[in-house]
């Protein structure tokens, strides 16, 4: 079998990939749980490499999120649920629902462009969803029934923080600027000092989570992303101690050698460093 552009080609790939006794054995092994975990990765990657700005891993690692669309396609077909031409035709359904500015008549257009018609066409989806979830016998509710849940469980928490304070914010419930955010932020923080004083492990855990739920919505309100900086400052951190350890090496010497403050005094050296 050789490569091609054609989706086609990818999607007959898999196939042989899952067909029973000539397939492979690794992922004929396989099935929606153990293979979620891999398209989270996979999207995780895509983001790295958008950050790093590296336009050919960005092509690679969108290749192989979409591996794992096609991957879901497959096994549901082979459940005899849906196969990859349905998951296609629904998200196109969706967007040309979702956007009658654009593919409507002029008369949706006009309308489809009026404030609040967004979510009106996400409540109406809803709606639909929760009638043929009790058409198949399922419950009609997978989230609950809460303005808030709606969000999914599976997003990384800062991400899922920052998604529960965007919804709650839509019916006015936020505060109206960053500073007094701070002041939240340094209650918090007193809350979680009083925590660790009683060392109540359940109390502290919990203040600890305050403080970040409260960080969250400090950089929502200064148009960061929780997550992406915290991936930054992540790579910072990576590169800065890479710097101590070649630092080190240079010496001829490691990690396990030095002491604390001679590690400190390279640190240092490494926030000062162009590179770092």
């Amino acid at each position: 079998m050789t490569p091609s552009r054609d989706i086609a080609r990818l999607i007959e790939i898999m196939a042989a990939l899952r067909t029973p006794v000539t397939g492979c054995p690794w992922d004929l092994e396989q099935d929606f749980a153990s293979i979620a975990p891999y398209t989270i990765e996979e999207a995780y990657e895509v983001a790295d490499a958008i950050a790093r700005g590296d336009m050919d891993d960005l092509r690679d690692e969108l290749g192989d999120l979409l591996l794992q669309v096609v991957y879901h396609a497959r096994m549901a077909q082979e459940a005899g649920e849906f196969a990859f031409e349905d998951v296609v035709e629904s998200v196109t359904t969706k967007m040309i629902r979702r956007h009658p500015h654009v593919f409507g008549n002029e008369e949706a257009r006009a309308a489809g462009s009026a404030k609040g018609m967004w979510e009106k066409i996400k409540a109406q989806e809803k709606a639909e969803k929760r009638n043929a979830r009790l058409a198949r016998g399922l419950d009609p509710e997978d989230h609950g029934t809460g303005f808030l849940d709606g969000i999914p469980l599976v997003h990384p928490a800062l991400t899922r923080a920052l998604k529960l304070q965007e919804k709650a914010a839509r019916v006015g419930f936020d505060w109206k600027e960053a500073k007094p955010i701070l002041d939240k932020i340094e209650e918090e923080i007193a809350e979680l000092r009083e925590a660790m004083d009683r060392q109540d492990e359940d109390h502290t855990t919990e203040e600890f989570g305050d403080v970040l739920f409260a960080l969250v919505n400090f950089g929502r309100h200064l148009s960061i992303d929780a997550e992406n900086a915290l991936r930054q400052t992540n790579d910072k951190f990576r590169r800065r101690f890479h710097y101590v350890e070649d630092a080190l090496k240079a010496e001829g010497r490691t990690l396990d050698d030095a002491t604390l403050d001679e590690m400190e005094a390279y640190w240092q050296q490494a926030k000062t460093a162009k590179q770092t």
